[in-house]
């Protein structure tokens, strides 16, 4: 039974940290949502708008350098093949310094630009259908969001390159405390306490970028203090090679352009529900971060999975990635399992915390009916993350890009506009269509793994031409 279990606490032991991190991150936005429900309903659509604006910016900031994770492993593995009396990280120094410079000065120019475009986008919703008193309530909150993208994907750096070297750490505590920071500098700004001023929604924002400096700070003190990652950690940025930075923003961009495709067609569902008043956009904003909370879950598994199976070929050994997609697989279905039973056991339950101390009935009915909807909505995403993860794995990154658009733009948000304008079902008809968008995508992603797969078992005696090791041109 032992042995049995121990693959999989294998997949757990590496997914888990990745995932504490993602909650950490998460657990900042969900807070803010959480304290917005104090203030009213135009707050939380208002807030719950910029936050989401927010989340596809930083999610594609994290794709430009998520494959760094990859590329660290595939040295490492590399590393663990040859003989000499070197040891293996000392084989790998040399190319770790140059992944990790470079990657940090391309986080660098990516939040500086995801910080332009979101303060820029504050000014383009009136363009989009919204009511002007929810414009006026976010543009404050996104200007003082934008400054925080800059730690956050510089802590993202830092975990893609732990991830690679397999030392990800635990930030649990460090989640705990930061909810509890957040929470308080959010009173302190929304209501002015000690002196401060009364920032309402934009204090939220501020809270959040303080929050994200400290959990980088954090983070890189336990970086620093590994005895094996301090040796091979590298922030000189200014020493970076331009070809390894183009070499990593490369293998970022499709991985960027897929996770930005991703969090568009919720962003697209979002201001789609904004066209049926506050009430309908505040309850898909509720629904919507409570299935963002449960997808980091998927986010770590995929991490995980894709670092192992970057490493098993580096080692050359192919037989393990088939096993390596079915584990991760259990572990997500029976998680997501548990989960759906909450929602349509406790529902109340489940969205209290995000409606305040006297919810607004009309919000709570609506946010519970869409609650249905979420269930398959973190099956279909979750699976397709994995999917993406294991892919990267194999060193394909493009096949997440070319499905997300066909499953996304030409399925998921035609079936939006149809099922919520055309057929006239409303709100409900938009999360059908997001769900169709995210199942298309899933099912034609698994369809291109499979194939690989296949084509994979068919040659083990000789390198893939897509594998991480074969993208960098070395041996």
């Amino acid at each position: 039974m032992a042995e049995t279990l121990r693959p999989y606490r294998d997949i757990i032991a590496l997914s888990a940290p990745i995932a504490g991190i993602q909650f950490a991150q998460v657990a900042l936005t969900s807070t803010d949502l959480l304290m917005m429900g104090f203030l009213d309903v135009k707050a939380v659509a208002a807030g719950g708008l910029a936050l989401l604006l927010y989340n596809q910016l930083r999610t594609m900031c994290v794709g430009m350098v998520t494959g760094l994770g990859n590329l660290i492993a595939g040295a490492i593995g590399r590393g663990e093949t040859r003989t000499g009396t070197k040891s293996i990280y000392d084989e790998a120094r040399e190319e770790v310094h140059d992944l990790v410079r470079a990657a940090m000065l391309l986080a660098t120019l990516m939040a500086i630009v995801a910080g332009l475009l979101l303060i820029s986008l504050g000014y383009l919703l009136p363009f989009l259908g919204q009511d002007a008193a929810i414009v006026a309530l976010a543009k404050p909150i996104m200007l003082t969001l934008a400054p925080g993208l800059l730690p956050m994907i510089w802590l993202n750096v830092l975990r893609q390159f732990a991830v690679g070297m397999r030392r990800a750490g635990s930030l649990f505590a460090v989640t705990l405390v930061s909810i509890a920071v957040n929470a308080a500098l959010n009173a302190l700004f929304i209501y002015g306490w000690l002196g401060m001023p009364r920032l309402g929604l934009a204090g939220i924002g501020l809270a959040t970028t303080l929050v994200q400096i400290w959990t980088f700070l954090i983070y890189l003190r336990t970086v620093r203090r590994d005895a094996v990652l301090r040796p091979l950690l590298s922030l000189d940025t200014w020493r970076a090679r331009p070809e390894t930075v183009k070499r990593i923003a490369r293998m970022g961009l499709p991985i960027a352009l897929t996770y930005g495709s991703e969090a568009a067609i919720t962003s697209v569902a979002t201001v789609f529900m904004g066209t049926f008043g506050p009430v309908a956009l505040a309850a898909s904003n509720v629904v919507n971060q409570l299935a963002y909370i449960v997808y980091q879950l998927n986010i770590g598994l995929s991490h995980g999975a894709s670092v192992l199976v970057s490493r098993m070929l580096g080692k050359g050994d192919h037989a393990q990635v088939g096993a390596i997609a079915r584990r991760a697989l259990t572990i997500s279905f029976t998680i997501m399992g548990v989960i759906a039973l909450a929602y349509v056991l406790i529902p109340d339950i489940v969205l209290r915390p995000f409606l305040g101390n006297r919810p607004d009935l009309t919000l709570s009915s609506a946010a519970a009916t869409l609650l249905w909807f979420a269930i398959a909505h973190q099956f279909f995403k979750g699976s397709q993350n994995i999917c993406i993860g294991l892919l990267r794995g194999l060193g394909n990154t493009k096949a997440g890009l070319t499905n997300t658009i066909i499953g996304y733009w030409l399925v998921g948000i035609p079936a939006m506009a149809i099922c919520g304008y055309g057929i006239g079902w409303g709100s409900e008809g938009i999360w059908f269509g997001l769900c169709l968008g995210f199942g298309v995508t899933s099912a034609l992603l698994w369809r291109q793994f499979s194939a690989q797969l296949d084509a994979l078992d068919g040659k083990k005696s000789s390198q893939p031409v897509d594998t991480p090791s074969a993208m960098t041109g070395k041996a």
